[in-house]
């Protein structure tokens, strides 16, 4: 079976759609975001689609699209739907597939299921996106230990931002989980830029083994 991945987050803005964009442009795969929350600006699908230079069919649709930039939980409620996370399933797709979560771990999809609930009914290789700088430490190892706890496997943790040497450092020392790289920030998001900064940020050869 061919790679697939699932990219999530510690926090919500952290950089997660631009290192999903990165890492679908560099293994050449296909997209999926299972429940896209806010339709106003520009979409997660959309970006990724922008940033990886992905063709139409290479972007598998939403299962849910919700109008309000809210939790799943509450955007599906406000929008007058209801999430069925059973009937979320991973798409099969001809090569490597890429799924990104809707923000952290314990977001809530309903009332009764979180996110991390379905992750642990796929059991696929999670990489866990942090951010770099203070308070990363904390949200990392929780996000660690919740996934652990799941018996979720862990690909490793993807750091976006400026460098902080030692977060990266202390998170691996406790954790034991791998560090696949760091993505810088990048002030002039481009595609190629995208991709330069993410070859040379990232080892993929641990992934793909």
């Amino acid at each position: 079976m061919s790679l697939r991945l699932v990219v999530t987050g510690t926090d919500t803005g952290i950089g997660k759609t631009v290192f999903a964009a990165g890492l679908t442009a560099a293994l050449g795969a296909s997209y999926w975001k299972p429940v896209q929350s806010g339709l106003e600006e520009e979409t997660d699908s959309e970006t990724v689609a922008r940033l990886a230079l992905l063709p139409a069919e290479r972007v598998i649709p939403e299962a849910w699209r919700l109008k309000t930039p809210a939790s799943p939980h509450l955007a599906a409620e406000l929008d007058g739907v209801t999430i069925d996370p059973d009937a979320l399933n991973p798409p099969d797709v001809a090569g490597p597939l890429v799924i990104e979560g809707a923000g952290g771990l314990l977001v809530p999809l309903t009332r009764s299921v979180l996110t991390i609930d379905v992750f642990a009914r796929w059991g696929l290789p999670v990489v866990l996106v942090a951010r770099t700088g203070l308070g990363t430490i904390n949200h990392t190892l929780l996000s660690i230990e919740a996934l652990r706890a799941r018996r979720i496997p862990i690909a490793g943790v993807a750091f976006v931002g400026e460098a902080h040497p030692d977060n990266p450092l202390v998170i691996a020392e406790f954790s034991g989980a791998a560090v696949l790289g760091r993505l810088p920030v990048l002030h002039e998001l481009t595609p190629q830029r995208l991709a330069d900064a993410f070859a040379a940020s990232f080892d993929l050869s641990s992934l793909k083994r």
